[in-house]
């Protein structure tokens, strides 16, 4: 068990030592944490050791020279220039809130980037300032297309987030696969299964087996329509920003030829641009007549997105974070590992 803050400044330490400067290398450890506190483990400290690996073969730039182009008051271009991928989400998002303050409507796209962690890390920060958002990613190979035998699109997540009018944003945060691909990693390093239904084996059977999983294909959600929302993402993510796209997104773990080169991209609006005030009032509302429906049998509540990860976020902060002892091990050897 670490203290949250000790483990942020551990990994700020860590990042700093790879060439990193003390505002990247924080934006980047704060993302991290985030994960850990909310319970998405498979985004958090268990990454960084690959981080750190991409760095030290130069195909994550430690000292981007991030290029913004103004394309419009409402929209902008980022070259992420190779960046870890929090970073260049960070800027995309800050572009994002700044863009959409001045007009009601902002566009921002980004190529050249990483692997960033959470969507719903930065529509939440757009989302603190009063602005409806969605957010598009692509990833690296793990979904096969509808009739298709080989993988090629990702997880591809998809991250839509708005004001509830309460303290918790509404914020639905979900990958267009049955299960996240970090979850199936953490679990392969770990040595545990995998639930039922959510992969196939190299051969096209179904297993339970991480290792297998990662070798064989995803399971998209719905099937062919899970199939399709993954394409829409790569198209809105990949195809329009001139980022990788097509199966071409490397994979971070274990394709060291070159960057990743992600691609994502960010819109946002002012929810009362149509029906000003009132729409605070009419999501309140919207929100409270569904909470008040019948539940079926073992449901206290009926939780709209984003209120389940607001009160994991909540409980963890206040404790320790537990880190398996793999992670724990990968942590003394990157503080101890010379920084080239």
């Amino acid at each position: 068990m670490v203290d949250g803050k000790k483990l942020k400044k551990i990994v700020i330490q860590i990042l700093k030592k790879r060439g990193m400067s003390l505002s990247h290398a924080t934006i980047s450890a704060n993302a991290l944490i985030n994960a850990e506190y909310v319970g998405a483990y498979g985004h958090g400290i268990s990454r960084l050791k690959m981080y750190c690996e991409r760095i030290k073969k130069k195909v994550i730039n430690p000292k981007p020279k991030i290029k913004i182009k103004k394309i419009s008051n409402s929209i902008s271009f980022i070259d992420a220039n190779n960046s870890i991928g929090f970073v260049a989400a960070d800027t995309a998002i800050k572009t994002l809130i700044k863009n959409t303050k001045k007009t009601g409507i902002g566009l921002v796209g980004v190529k050249n980037s990483g692997h960033y962690g959470l969507s719903g890390y930065y529509v939440e920060q757009a989302v603190k300032k009063n602005l409806m958002v969605w957010c598009f990613t692509n990833a690296p190979p793990a979904i096969a297309p509808y009739g298709a035998k080989k993988t090629l699109f990702g997880t591809n997540p998809i991250c839509f987030g708005t004001p509830s009018g309460g303290k918790v944003p509404f914020i639905l945060d979900t990958s267009v696969s049955m299960i996240n691909r970090g979850i199936i990693r953490v679990a392969a390093r770990l040595g545990k299964k995998i639930p039922a239904g959510v992969a196939l084996d190299k051969n096209g059977n179904p297993t339970t087996d991480a290792k297998k999983a990662l070798k064989g294909v995803q399971l998209p959600i719905a099937g062919f329509r899970g199939s399709g929302l993954a394409w829409m993402v790569d198209i809105l993510s990949g195809v329009i920003t001139g980022a990788a796209h097509g199966g071409k997104v490397r994979d971070p773990f274990d394709d060291f030829r070159g960057p990743q080169n992600v691609g994502h991209l960010f819109l946002a609006i002012k929810p009362h641009i149509f029906i000003g005030k009132n729409y605070i009032k009419r999501i309140k509302e919207n929100i409270r007549i569904i909470k008040k429906l019948p539940r079926i049998k073992g449901f206290k509540t009926i939780s709209y997105p984003g209120e389940n990860k607001a009160k994991r976020f909540s409980k963890n902060s206040k404790k320790k974070i537990y880190l398996p002892k793999e992670i724990e091990k990968d942590l003394k050897r990157l503080i101890g590992a010379p920084s080239k």
